[in-house]
């Protein structure tokens, strides 16, 4: 340390003053920008927004955490973890700690992209025409819409469990925290009052991008395409049908997508690139230099291997069913693997016209209206690109075991069973089933966070 003081004094002197060496040393820190500075363009606001888009491809988000998280809790026996990571082990034996290293890192990384988002929307009087101040504005909110969406349905109760109105939620932060302070101690909002959020900006950001957003980013960005699926999605999450039906027609009436011709043409590629396709409205993109495909290594048996395919997933498949060429069954009996996920750069893909197919024949169906077509027509057409032949009456039991099958290790396992109150099972010894409102089917809230914030309830059970 002596030795680099007297090499800054002998500097100084032989320059002739110490003014023009203390100049040369006062350097602004470069890893943090006062917020004022820090969104004074129009190109810096939309810089922030691709900021919110690479929140988004993080493995605590929808690089694979999430998706692989929900469906290890919902699982009853037709997948296994034989991997050694504690977090989705806990997971998959429904005994969640509050210490959780996934769940704690869903909920932080959610937070830090929603802050973003917050930071963009704050900002919108920089942009410097009305179409970008519109466009960046709905892609925001929906960015807000889809991690709020997700926290409400990890961490709290389904809206079908009890009362919405009164069930703690997650805490709605809709401005942005700049300086950590006694406001930032936020209380969790209700679940009725997540939801109310999450409605309204959609509808907002639909109506901005309407205009403001041609839809020819090819899925890179949200467009209100997306932003329509995402309302679908949740609109049936929330068991209100006919709008669930009306939301996923406006995505399929577009004529934007397309379903691609084999299932297989959607997951599957010839190289470590798997980019959009024809079906895909929004997907997570994935390359060697940026985002993380988590299911990637926790799926493919050409990596981690983790997940092991059961026989009680497999034999539901019907003989023929082309979704099943993408399970390896070990012809000897050995370990039966998913290779929906094999390609290494593969992107991942959220929301896919098959979703909305599949949210249109059973809104449809709940609500007794055919609107776009009959649910047997989308169901049917499901099955034809599966290889399968057509239905000539539809069950309800019909559309979502057609659901299960399309959707199957995609994240959508959790969801589904707490809306249609289905149970899973505890596959310990003895086996225990577990209603779909157990609280064993819900997150805890960080432990971290409730001793950070007084002001946070922990969810039933993790006291």
């Amino acid at each position: 340390m002596k030795k680099i003081l007297y090499g800054l004094l002998t500097a100084c002197l032989l320059t002739g003053s110490f003014s023009s060496c203390n100049s040369k040393l006062d350097v602004e820190p470069t890893d943090s920008i006062d917020a004022a500075n820090a969104l004074r363009t129009s190109a810096d606001v939309e810089a922030a927004l691709v900021g919110c888009y690479t929140g988004l491809q993080d493995e605590d988000a929808y690089g694979g955490n999430i998706q692989l998280l929900s469906d290890l809790l919902a699982d009853n026996g037709e997948i296994s973890f034989v991997g050694t990571f504690i977090p989705p082990n806990q997971a998959a034996r429904k005994q969640i700690l509050k210490d959780n290293g996934f769940v704690t890192s869903i909920w932080t990384n959610a937070y830090d992209v929603i802050n973003r988002t917050n930071n963009v929307l704050a900002n919108l009087d920089k942009l410097d025409t009305p179409a970008k101040q519109a466009r960046v504005e709905g892609e925001a909110k929906f960015i807000r819409s889809l991690l709020y969406f997700d926290l409400v349905r990890l961490y709290a109760r389904d809206w079908n469990d009890g009362n919405p109105q009164t069930n703690p939620g997650v805490p709605l932060v809709l401005t942005p925290t700049r300086t950590i302070s006694a406001e930032s101690q936020v209380r969790r909002n209700t679940v009725a009052e997540v939801y109310a959020q999450i409605l309204t900006d959609l509808t907002t950001a639909e109506a901005r991008l309407i205009t403001a957003n041609p839809a020819n980013n090819n899925g890179f960005f949200a467009n209100r395409y997306a932003v329509a699926a995402l309302l679908s999605r949740v609109y049936l999450q929330q068991s209100k049908f006919a709008e669930s039906a009306a939301a996923a027609n406006r995505v399929i009436s577009s004529g934007r997508y397309s379903l691609t011709p084999s299932y297989a043409d959607e997951f599957t590629s010839s190289n470590d690139l798997l980019g959009n396709t024809s079906e895909d409205i929004f997907a997570i993109q994935i390359s060697s230099q940026s985002g993380a495909n988590e299911l990637n290594t926790y799926y493919s048996v050409n990596r981690r291997a983790d997940v092991n395919i059961n026989d009680q997933l497999i034999d539901q498949f019907e003989p023929g069913d082309e979704r099943l060429d993408l399970i390896s069954i070990d012809p000897t009996g050995g370990p039966a693997y998913s290779s929906k996920y094999d390609v290494l750069y593969g992107n991942i893909k959220l929301f896919r016209l098959a979703e909305m197919y599949l949210n249109r024949a059973e809104g449809n169906f709940r609500a007794g209206t055919s609107v776009g077509a009959t649910p047997l027509a989308d169901i049917n057409r499901i099955r034809q690109r599966a290889g399968l032949a057509p239905l000539v009456t539809l069950t309800l039991n019909a559309i979502l075991k057609e659901r299960r099958l399309e959707l199957a290790l995609e994240g959508f396992r959790l969801g589904d069973l707490k809306r249609n109150r289905e149970s899973t099972v505890d596959l310990g010894n003895p086996p225990v089933t577990l209603p779909y409102n157990s609280p064993r089917l819900i997150f805890p809230i960080p432990l971290r966070e409730i001793n950070a914030n007084p002001n946070l309830v922990q969810n039933e059970g993790y006291q």
